[in-house]
C-alpha cells in the first residue's frame, strides 16, 4: 500500500507514474478524493489557527471572552463537521488505496505493453538441432511419464501426473536448487501451504486478485498459496527486525485459479492451477534495495546457468509489472520446441508497498526509530518450467533426454530419460 502522506505530498508526480502503468488504470476518484482531502486540509488548519488565536486572546483578555464566546462555539462546530468530513473522504481513500498499485520506480521504461519492455542482458546460445525439436508435451507423452488424460479424470484441466524419472526429476531439482541458494546465505524455511486472509492482504493478493486464488469453505477461511511469497514474507508480519538484510529459500506447490486466462497454453506444463516452486524472499533496508534486486536476480539466473539453459533477462515496463511491484526483472529461458523464450522466473522489489500492509519494520540502529522495510522476491525458480526447458533444451532425435551434468547426482547417477 502507498504511503497516503508521501502520496498527498508528491500527488502530481504519483499520478503520471501511476498513469504510466496500465491505459486502464481509472485514478479519476483518486484524484477527486485528495483534491477534496487537500482543499479541507487547508480550510481546517486555517480554521484551527483562528481558533487558537481567539483563545489566545481570551485568556490575556477577560473582557472577550464574552464577545468571543458565541463565535468559538460555532467555530468549533464548523471544526467538528470538517473533521467529519475529512474522516468519511480517507475512510473512502484506504479501500482505494487498497487497489492502487505501487508507484514504478525511476529506472522502470515506460511502456503500453509486454512488447516495451528492454533486454537487460543475454546467456548463452540457442541449442542447433538437426532435427524438428518437440514440445514438451509431446516429449513426456512419448517418454510415458507425462499424464494429462487421467490428470483431466481426477482433477479436470491444468493438472498432470508425472512418472517415472520425471517426476524424480521435479524433486532432483528443487534440491539442488535449494542448495544452490543456501550456499549464498538463503536461510531455507519450509512454509504453511495454507494461509489466512490477512496474509494474502499484506502481500497484495487481496483484495484485488481474490478471482485468483483458491480458498477453504466454512467459518475457518484460509487460501491456498499462489506462491511461497506470501507465507514467507508475512513471517516477519507485525515485526521489527534488528539485522538487515534478511534473506530465506523455500520450496512449496503453489495454487492459481489462473482466472482469466482461458484459452492460453492450455497444453502442457506452462499454465497450471498446481506447480511447484523456489522462492527467494529477502527483506532490505530502503536505500539498499535496488542493489539487492540486482543481486537477487543474479541468483535466480545463476541456476539457469548452471543447467546450461539459454535465457534472457527482461526488465519490465510500466504496463507490464505486477501489482505490487515498484520494478521487476523477468528471467525467459528459451524453449525450441514452442520456438519461443517464455518466463521462468519474475524477480520483483516492492519497496515498503508490502511493508506497509503487514507492518514490518526495521531499526537503523539501536536506540533509533523503526523504520518500514522494503521487500523482494524471485522465483528461484519455477520448478516446472525448469522441467520443460530440460525436455525441449536436451531432447535427441529419438525421444530420449539428456539430463544436465549438474542434476546426475541428484538422479542417483541417472545420465537420461528413456522411455519406461
Amino acid at each position: 500500500m502507498l504511503d497516503l502522506n508521501l502520496v498527498a505530498k508528491n500527488f502530481d508526480s504519483v499520478v503520471a507514474r501511476l498513469s504510466a502503468r496500465s491505459g486502464t488504470l481509472d485514478l479519476s476518484r483518486f484524484k477527486e478524493l485528495f483534491s477534496q482531502r487537500k482543499a479541507l486540509y487547508v480550510e481546517l488548519e486555517a480554521n484551527q489557527a483562528k481558533k487558537n488565536k481567539a483563545q489566545e486572546l481570551m485568556k490575556t483578555d477577560a473582557s472577550k471572552r464574552a464577545e468571543l464566546g458565541p463565535e468559538m462555539k460555532a467555530l468549533g462546530q464548523v471544526i467538528k463537521d470538517m473533521e467529519g468530513r475529512l474522516k468519511a473522504i480517507e475512510d473512502e481513500i484506504g479501500p482505494l488505496m487498497m487497489n492502487t498499485p505501487n508507484v514504478p520506480h525511476e529506472s522502470v521504461p515506460v511502456g503500453a505493453s509486454e512488447h516495451d519492455n528492454k533486454i537487460d542482458r543475454t546467456w548463452g546460445e540457442k541449442p542447433t538441432f538437426t532435427f524438428t525439436p518437440k514440445q514438451h508435451f509431446e516429449l513426456g507423452e512419448k517418454l510415458g511419464m507425462l499424464d494429462f488424460e487421467r490428470a483431466a479424470k481426477v482433477s479436470g484441466s491444468r493438472f498432470a501426473f508425472s512418472k517415472g524419472a520425471l517426476a524424480r526429476l521435479e524433486r532432483a531439482l528443487t534440491a539442488f536448487m535449494i542448495d544452490e541458494h543456501t550456499k549464498k546465505g538463503y536461510l531455507e524455511i519450509l512454509p504453511p501451504y495454507l494461509v489466512s486472509r490477512q496474509s494474502m492482504t499484506g502481500t497484495g493478493q487481496l483484495p484485488k486478485f481474490e478471482a485468483d486464488a483458491f480458498k477453504t469453505a466454512g467459518e475457518n477461511e484460509l487460501f491456498l498459496i499462489p506462491t511461497a511469497e506470501v507465507p514467507v514474507t508475512n513471517y516477519h508480519a507485525d515485526e521489527i527486525l534488528e539485522a538487515m538484510p534478511v534473506k530465506y529459500c523455500a520450496f512449496s506447490p503453489c495454487f492459481r485459479a489462473e482466472a482469466g486466462s482461458a484459452g492460453r497454453d492450455t497444453r502442457g506444463l506452462i499454465r497450471m492451477h498446481q506447480f511447484h516452486k523456489v522462492e527467494l524472499v529477502m527483506f532490505s533496508k530502503p536505500d539498499e534495495s535496488m542493489a539487492a534486486l540486482e543481486q537477487l536476480t543474479r541468483d535466480a539466473a545463476s541456476i539457469l546457468e548452471k543447467l546450461g539453459l539459454h535465457h534472457r533477462v527482461m526488465l519490465l515496463c510500466t504496463a507490464d509489472m505486477g501489482f505490487a511491484s515498484t520494478k521487476t526483472y523477468d528471467l525467459e529461458v528459451w524453449l525450441p520446441g514452442q520456438n519461443a523464450y517464455r518466463e521462468i522466473s519474475s524477480c520483483s522489489c516492492f519497496s515498503d508497498f508490502q511493508a506497509r500492509r503487514a507492518k514490518i519494520r526495521f531499526r537503523p540502529a539501536p536506540g533509533e526509530k523503526p523504520q518500514l522495510v522494503h521487500t523482494l522476491n524471485g522465483s528461484g525458480l519455477a520448478v516446472g518450467r525448469t522441467v520443460v526447458a530440460i525436455l525441449e533444451n536436451y531432447q535427441r532425435e529419438d525421444g530420449t533426454v539428456k539430463l544436465p551434468e549438474v542434476l546426475v547426482p541428484y538422479m542417483g547417477g541417472l545420465t537420461e530419460l528413456k522411455p519406461l
